[in-house]
């Protein structure tokens, strides 16, 4: 009888062994980092308060919502909607005109520089107008080095009060870096699923992703999902559905998730940023009208489900007990600058206003976007289900 090595034998056995052994456990799977240390970035806060002060220029920025970011060419390139142009007073009041709806305030190694439209005369006016209604600035990213493409929804007055206002439409404007002052084309987007789209933008594995808004009857927003290949934002989109494929039509866009399969709801604008395995979405706690709460859920995946939403931080200056001591102050639009970011921290941002128009033009302070730092742990590993 022939024999086998000694090596070859125990080899051969533990080859059996294997074949009937029971699969092993699953390998241990990651949860999301914690989020602790949450704290005023005060070096942005005071670069736009000390920038909102420093002229008294007629196109002059001092003070401006929405707040996206994009970093290009020509420098860090800052987002606004609805914007104060024009002096800051020395008791701290604001001239309440010139008063546009989209700007932007390019920051760059000169320093910071408004950039506006202009009228026939010279004026300053919004960089993008409609025929009728206005543009709010949804948020931008490049296509290529010399191009930004911006998103921005259409609004119309719809009465007399300050919340009397209705979404009609999408459309993407592209700027060169060069002369950001007009856009070289404006095109209308999707518009037929009233969904406004561009409350994110996020680059993924040789894919555009677009995240869009819906307003949900309970109040907040159902959150839905668009792609292009590549980073022309013109080029044709595709639609997360709710069977997890792309379609090319609009209407089969899906709300996207969170806990126990349920619809997602979200802020107006918000962000989704890849953290390592994980996908932050920040967004405002949109359970409560006007809440004041910044909230961080996570996915494995940028289409969801997402998990709970978690509140992160509270703005302080946000109603009757806040630091203006003021029902009608709101906070709102937080947004994530992953540019801005060193490793293991957020750098985020959210807007400040008032329900009473008044109130942010007799404090200029008041009207201008916050910023924090949250530091971000990585943490221990639980054993998948």
């Amino acid at each position: 009888m022939r024999k086998f090595p000694l090596k070859a034998a125990a080899s051969a056995l533990l080859a059996l062994l294997c074949a009937f052994a029971p699969p092993a456990a699953p390998a241990p799977v990651a949860e999301p980092p914690a989020l602790s240390h949450v704290r005023p970035d005060t070096a942005l806060d005071e670069a736009f308060r000390g920038y909102a002060a420093r002229s008294a220029a007629p196109a002059h920025w001092t003070g401006g919502d929405s707040t996206y970011s994009v970093p290009t060419a020509a420098g860090e390139l800052w987002l606004f909607s609805d914007t104060f142009l024009g002096t800051v007073h020395p008791d701290g009041s604001r001239t309440p005109t010139p008063f546009v709806h989209n700007t932007f305030v390019l920051w760059n190694r000169s320093g910071p520089h408004t950039v506006a439209g202009h009228d026939r005369d010279g004026g300053p006016t919004s960089l993008v107008a409609p025929p009728s209604g206005w543009y709010w600035a949804r948020a931008g990213t490049t296509d290529g080095p010399g191009t930004v493409e911006v998103v921005y929804a259409r609004y119309e007055l719809t009465g007399a009060g300050p919340l009397d206002i209705a979404w009609r439409g999408n459309a993407l404007a592209r700027f060169r870096t060069g002369r950001l002052d007009r856009p070289v084309s404006v095109t209308p987007l999707p518009s037929s699923a009233r969904i406004a789209w561009g409350a994110w933008l996020s680059r993924q594995d040789g894919h555009t992703y677009v995240y869009g808004t819906e307003r949900a009857p309970s109040g907040g927003n159902f959150l839905r999902l668009a792609r292009v290949t590549g980073t022309d934002l013109r080029r044709p989109w595709q639609y997360r559905t709710a069977r997890g494929t792309w379609s090319a039509r609009e209407a089969d866009a899906a709300r996207l998730t969170g806990p126990g399969g349920a619809a997602l709801l979200t802020s107006d604008e918000l962000s989704v940023v890849r953290h390592g395995p994980w996908y932050a979405l920040l967004t405002q706690r949109a359970d409560q009208p006007f809440s004041a709460e910044l909230q961080v859920a996570w996915s494995r995946t940028p289409f969801g489900p997402f998990g709970r939403a978690r509140t992160v931080y509270r703005a302080p200056e946000a109603g009757p007990y806040g630091t203006y001591r003021n029902a009608n102050v709101i906070a709102y639009n937080p947004h994530e600058h992953p540019e801005l970011e060193r490793r293991g921290e957020l750098v985020v941002s959210y807007n400040v206003n008032s329900l009473d128009p008044q109130d942010v033009v007799r404090r200029a302070d008041l009207y201008r976007p916050r910023f924090l730092r949250i530091t971000l742990t990585p943490s221990g590993h639980r054993q998948s289900a």
